[in-house]
């Protein structure tokens, strides 16, 4: 087993999130051995709470590592209470609820100020924490439609096409966490907490950087462009002899480079084809020039031949490729851990290194309230108090 990190050790934070972007935020802190307590209901109090898949599967094995879990009813009188007893030794408190539920809870910033004018709130929503959309549920591909990504993905003159992967869920959970981290170096000076917010919709726009700049500041609007890149010849997917490659001639210098690679030297002086706007003018063109070209050799063949004349390339993997690759297995970021019910598994490790105090999978993810004695026992309670509260299903 891998020990805890010490990065963030003696941070305490209290977990109310469910589903992605939340648990994203806080197995960043965990994994950086921040003492994350999963707050999640009892069997029965909560139909509407979601998970992640199932408890044992892959995904809430992934989110959840690193954690500790307490089951408590929030909805209950002695939850809230016991809940704000906690809150007062956190340093802080996540959560993901559509933004009018935790003023239902009593549990907003306020409430939670109140008992702990130091502790930090990260709430991460939709649409934001208030706007005319505030309290429509936020799912992921909803923002990436809105957001713009789904307006520049897919072929060319084709209709809107999500990306395969949750980017405004998981932007929004790391931008929290950002978030989170800026706060707590701010309470070093000022000894208070205070409010982070995040929004799906908000990380996703966010994440279209100069796809979003490109409008803000030149009044254009992107348009989808396929596996091209949107301005740059020739960067994009081409087919080789056994599959595909990803090619990416980004300077004039490179592409000359490319021509002298394939025979072709007249083309990089060719004013047709010298400079970066000639070629994306003809962009169409010179595909057809280069795909018999690129279909002569295999992938490999290709990867190898363009990194010894500069040219940047790369395989396009599926998912058992990805964790083929040397580069991968040398990096680490499949890192093992135990779980009780499935045995030796691995997960996605942090993809960010530090030389002193790295992250590190220690424990794999809870089952549902598989801490709880032990946590209300550091909260002060007895083990009478603590049966009492379970026999009504507080816990």
């Amino acid at each position: 087993m891998a020990d805890r990190s010490l990065a963030l050790d003696g941070l305490k934070v209290l977990d109310l999130t469910r589903v992605r972007a939340g648990p994203t935020c806080c197995r960043v802190l965990a994994d950086f051995g921040a003492d994350v307590i999963k707050i999640e209901a009892p069997v029965g109090a909560d139909p509407s709470a979601g998970v992640s898949g199932a408890r044992h599967g892959y995904d809430m094995l992934n989110l959840h590592r690193n954690k500790r879990s307490l089951t408590l009813n929030l909805k209950a009188p002695e939850g809230r209470a016991l809940f704000l007893r906690m809150v007062e030794s956190a340093d802080v408190v996540v959560e993901n609820f559509r933004p009018d539920v935790k003023d239902r809870l009593g549990i907003a910033y306020d409430d939670l100020k109140a008992v702990n004018p130091r502790v930090i709130l990260a709430s991460i929503s939709g649409f934001g924490q208030d706007g005319p959309y505030a309290r429509r549920a936020g799912f992921d591909q909803i923002a990436q439609g809105m957001g713009g990504l789904m307006g520049v993905t897919g072929e060319a003159g084709g209709g809107p096409m999500r990306a395969g992967a949750a980017v405004a869920d998981s932007a929004s959970g790391l931008y929290a966490a950002i978030g989170i981290l800026v706060a707590l170096q701010e309470r070093e000076r000022s000894g208070q907490g205070q409010w982070v917010q995040s929004s799906l919709l908000e990380a996703q726009i966010a994440m279209m950087d100069f796809q979003a700049a490109r409008y803000l500041v030149e009044g254009e609007v992107p348009q989808s462009s396929g596996n091209d890149h949107p301005y740059v010849t020739p960067m994009g997917v081409v087919a080789t002899r056994d599959g595909y490659l990803n090619l990416g001639i980004g300077s004039d210098a490179q592409w000359r480079a490319f021509c002298g690679l394939i025979d072709q030297p007249d083309w990089g002086e060719d004013a047709k084809w010298a400079t970066n706007a000639a070629r994306f003018e003809r962009r169409a063109e010179l595909w057809d020039l280069l795909n018999p070209i690129f279909a002569e050799r295999d992938t490999a063949d290709w990867v190898e031949a363009l990194e010894a004349v500069g040219v940047p390339a790369g395989p396009i993997y599926k998912m058992d490729e990805v964790f083929a690759d040397p580069q991968v297995t040398h990096l680490g970021i499949a890192a093992p851990v135990h779980h009780h019910a499935r045995g030796e598994t691995r997960l996605v490790g942090q993809p960010v290194t530090l030389s002193r105090t790295p992250a590190s999978i220690y424990v794999s993810a809870p089952d549902a309230g598989a801490h709880s004695e032990a946590i209300l026992a550091e909260a002060g309670l007895s083990p009478e108090e603590i049966a009492a509260l379970r026999a009504r299903n507080v816990i």
